[in-house]
């Protein structure tokens, strides 16, 4: 019943259901994170940054992201086409649009001058850009050949709250292997 209300909203309202359905998982990616730092405190602010970008920011690039991607035809068979398309999305998006836009994003949101932002982006960028892929190829290969184009950017919001997790602390300048002992 709600995968027939999301799919229903889909279609009605792309772009809106889009952006509520990413900031609400950003949001919920910041909360788990927050949840297992070590800080004791938790940090609304930041929580609303989270929301922000995923639904303000996020949201919409990654919906065209998806869509350019799908356009992409090399050879004549499905494993081409995603190889193709995984490609183009960690050679291009992670390491250039991605990565860069979400610090910098984050870094404006919290009130950061360019000498901080770009301290941040240049001590980040190579563990963050390493450690996505780690996780992101495999993931997107499985996206890319199965998942139809409209629901591309839900399977990777739903694969994001861990990710958001990782990028938030590590935003945060917590150590994403450290968590709370006491969970």
């Amino acid at each position: 019943m709600l995968f027939k209300l999301y799919n229903r909203m889909l279609t009605q309202r792309p772009y809106a259901t889009n952006a509520l359905t990413t900031a609400f998982l950003f949001g919920t990616g910041d909360f788990l994170a927050q949840k297992v730092s070590a800080s004791p405190q938790y940090d609304y602010p930041r929580t609303a940054r989270a929301v922000f970008y995923g639904g303000v920011i996020f949201a919409p690039l990654g919906d065209q992201w998806y869509k350019f991607l799908a356009r992409i035809v090399v050879g004549r068979t499905n494993v081409a086409q995603t190889a193709a398309r995984v490609a183009v999305d960690q050679g291009v998006f992670a390491p250039f649009i991605g990565i860069p836009l979400y610090y910098l994003a984050i870094s404006a949101l919290e009130g950061k001058n360019w000498e901080q932002t770009r301290t941040k982006l240049e001590k980040n960028w190579w563990p963050t850009l390493y450690t996505n892929w780690s996780v992101w190829p495999v993931f997107q290969a499985v996206n890319f050949a199965f998942v139809p184009v409209s629901y591309r950017l839900m399977a990777v919001n739903v694969v994001s709250i861990g990710w958001n997790c990782y990028m938030l602390m590590k935003n945060a300048g917590e150590d994403p292997t450290k968590v709370r002992k006491d969970l």
